[in-house]
Protein backbone atom coordinates (compact mmCIF):
# COMPACT_ATOMS: atom_id res chain seq x y z
CA UNK A 1 0.00 0.00 0.00
CA UNK A 2 1.46 3.33 -1.04
CA UNK A 3 1.14 6.29 1.26
CA UNK A 4 1.03 9.92 0.26
CA UNK A 5 4.42 11.56 0.21
CA UNK A 6 5.05 13.90 3.11
CA UNK A 7 4.49 17.54 2.27
CA UNK A 8 7.71 19.50 2.34
CA UNK A 9 7.49 22.94 3.90
CA UNK A 10 7.96 25.83 1.50
CA UNK A 11 8.91 29.45 2.10
CA UNK A 12 5.29 30.44 1.46
CA UNK A 13 3.76 28.07 4.03
CA UNK A 14 2.10 30.27 6.64
CA UNK A 15 2.02 27.91 9.59
CA UNK A 16 3.95 30.01 12.13
CA UNK A 17 2.03 32.05 14.70
CA UNK A 18 3.37 35.52 15.49
CA UNK A 19 1.86 37.64 18.26
CA UNK A 20 2.08 41.42 18.00
CA UNK A 21 1.07 43.98 20.61
CA UNK A 22 2.69 46.93 18.82
CA UNK A 23 3.88 48.28 15.50
CA UNK A 24 3.85 44.93 13.67
CA UNK A 25 0.09 45.46 13.64
CA UNK A 26 0.49 48.60 11.48
CA UNK A 27 -0.26 48.13 7.79
CA UNK A 28 2.74 50.32 6.85
CA UNK A 29 5.10 48.09 8.86
CA UNK A 30 3.53 44.91 7.48
CA UNK A 31 3.84 46.09 3.88
CA UNK A 32 7.46 47.22 4.31
CA UNK A 33 8.47 44.08 6.26
CA UNK A 34 6.37 41.36 4.62
CA UNK A 35 5.17 42.87 1.34
CA UNK A 36 1.55 42.30 2.32
CA UNK A 37 -1.07 43.18 4.92
CA UNK A 38 -1.48 40.40 7.48
CA UNK A 39 -4.83 39.06 8.62
CA UNK A 40 -4.95 38.40 12.34
CA UNK A 41 -7.12 37.50 15.28
CA UNK A 42 -7.27 39.23 18.67
CA UNK A 43 -5.47 37.48 21.50
CA UNK A 44 -3.34 38.39 24.53
CA UNK A 45 -0.07 37.53 26.28
CA UNK A 46 -0.79 36.72 29.92
CA UNK A 47 1.70 37.42 32.69
CA UNK A 48 3.27 40.41 30.91
CA UNK A 49 3.10 44.20 31.25
CA UNK A 50 3.62 46.79 28.54
CA UNK A 51 5.82 49.91 28.63
CA UNK A 52 7.48 52.02 25.91
CA UNK A 53 10.99 52.13 24.44
CA UNK A 54 12.54 54.88 22.30
CA UNK A 55 13.50 53.76 18.79
CA UNK A 56 16.50 55.31 17.04
CA UNK A 57 16.92 52.96 14.04
CA UNK A 58 16.11 55.09 10.94
CA UNK A 59 14.57 52.20 8.96
CA UNK A 60 12.25 51.20 11.81
CA UNK A 61 11.30 54.86 12.36
CA UNK A 62 10.51 55.22 8.65
CA UNK A 63 8.38 52.06 8.58
CA UNK A 64 6.42 52.80 11.76
CA UNK A 65 6.40 56.60 11.82
CA UNK A 66 6.63 56.33 15.61
CA UNK A 67 9.60 57.25 17.85
CA UNK A 68 8.32 55.28 20.87
CA UNK A 69 7.26 51.65 20.52
CA UNK A 70 5.59 49.37 23.06
CA UNK A 71 7.68 46.66 24.68
CA UNK A 72 6.66 43.94 27.15
CA UNK A 73 8.32 42.36 30.15
CA UNK A 74 7.28 39.45 32.36
CA UNK A 75 5.09 40.47 35.27
CA UNK A 76 4.88 39.16 38.82
CA UNK A 77 1.09 39.10 38.44
CA UNK A 78 -0.21 36.20 36.30
CA UNK A 79 -3.45 38.18 35.78
CA UNK A 80 -1.61 40.93 33.87
CA UNK A 81 -2.09 40.71 30.14
CA UNK A 82 -1.11 42.55 26.98
CA UNK A 83 -3.69 42.60 24.19
CA UNK A 84 -2.71 42.28 20.55
CA UNK A 85 -3.13 40.26 17.40
CA UNK A 86 -1.89 36.83 16.36
CA UNK A 87 -0.91 36.36 12.71
CA UNK A 88 -0.12 33.32 10.55
CA UNK A 89 3.17 33.89 8.77
CA UNK A 90 5.86 31.99 6.87
CA UNK A 91 9.41 31.24 7.99
CA UNK A 92 10.61 33.91 5.57
CA UNK A 93 8.24 36.44 7.16
CA UNK A 94 9.43 35.47 10.66
CA UNK A 95 12.98 36.24 9.53
CA UNK A 96 11.74 39.62 8.22
CA UNK A 97 10.13 40.34 11.61
CA UNK A 98 13.46 39.53 13.29
CA UNK A 99 15.19 42.03 10.98
CA UNK A 100 12.58 44.70 11.80
CA UNK A 101 12.90 44.42 15.59
CA UNK A 102 15.76 46.39 17.16
CA UNK A 103 18.21 45.08 19.78
CA UNK A 104 15.87 46.07 22.65
CA UNK A 105 13.68 43.08 21.70
CA UNK A 106 14.25 39.34 21.68
CA UNK A 107 11.94 36.73 20.18
CA UNK A 108 10.51 34.09 22.55
CA UNK A 109 7.81 31.44 22.42
CA UNK A 110 4.77 32.54 24.45
CA UNK A 111 1.54 30.88 25.48
CA UNK A 112 -1.38 33.14 24.54
CA UNK A 113 -4.62 33.60 26.46
CA UNK A 114 -6.33 31.44 23.81
CA UNK A 115 -3.96 28.57 24.70
CA UNK A 116 -2.06 28.80 21.41
CA UNK A 117 1.74 29.01 21.37
CA UNK A 118 3.19 31.83 19.27
CA UNK A 119 6.39 33.76 18.76
CA UNK A 120 6.46 37.19 20.36
CA UNK A 121 9.00 39.90 21.10
CA UNK A 122 9.84 40.85 24.69
CA UNK A 123 12.38 43.15 26.33
CA UNK A 124 15.88 41.80 25.69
Amino acid sequence: MLGCPAKRPTMTDRDILLFSYGTLQLESVQRSSFGRRLDGEPDAMTGYTRTMVEITDPEVLAASGERFHPIVSPSDDPLDEVAGMVFRISAEELAAADRYEVADYRRVQVRLKSGRDAWGYVRA
